[in-house]
């Protein structure tokens, strides 16, 4: 995934969030969705190209897919009213997939493997929420990607612009007690307020 593409991943992530806590409609954030989406497909695809059939490459960009379809299926469904629960059936496809990633980074990049198990958590919620219909867990998901967004997406993107991207083992484990802590911090968050106020037309 580029490091543009991540810092708009952890924007979508974020709006997802607000979503879910009840702080905009369905149908605004599925408009988010589809841009996102669309730029998670066409960028990996020029990456595919430009690998010039090198399988690493072609395999590297091809994880961002599993992202950018997911956010275009939220968009369709968001505007079109359906229920999700396709959506949740692709979206255990990718948890199980994430974990993968998140094993084959361990060894050049074990950070990035704690990232990918935290996704790996996130999309086992929209699994359990939208195929299995255990709403309760939405306030709990809904604080995860609105915090987890930040942690997972926007701040890893900004380091790695700025060639300050951490690798090493110490970093990896101060990377896990995080995830730790943002799960810890999710579930007190959806006791606390398992819903923001949405803002009246005009006040936002």
């Amino acid at each position: 995934m580029t490091t543009i593409g991540l810092l708009f991943v952890g924007a979508v992530l974020f709006v997802n969030g607000a979503w879910f806590l009840g702080a905009i409609s369905a149908r605004e954030a599925g408009v988010f969705n589809l841009f996102v989406g669309a730029m998670q497909v066409v960028l990996p695809t020029l990456a595919v190209v430009a690998a010039d059939g090198d399988l690493h490459g072609i395999f590297g960009a091809g994880s961002s897919y599993l992202f950018g379809f997911t956010y275009l299926f939220v968009g369709i469904n968001n505007l079109m009213g359906n229920d999700g629960r396709g959506l949740g059936w692709y979206s255990i496809f990718v948890a199980a997939m994430a974990i993968v990633f998140g094993c084959f980074s361990f060894a050049a990049d074990p950070v990035f493997g704690v990232i990918w198990f935290v996704w790996a958590l996130m999309w086992l919620m929209f699994f359990l929420i939208l195929a299995c219909g255990v709403a309760a867990l939405s306030p709990f998901t809904g604080w995860l990607i609105l915090i987890g967004s930040h942690l997972t997406c926007t701040v890893p993107a900004l380091l790695m612009w700025r060639g300050n991207w951490p690798t090493s083992g110490t970093a990896a484990m101060w990377a896990a007690v995080i995830a730790v802590a943002l799960v810890v911090v999710s579930a007190v968050g959806a006791k606390v307020m398992p819903q923001l106020p949405m803002p009246a037309p005009g006040n936002a």
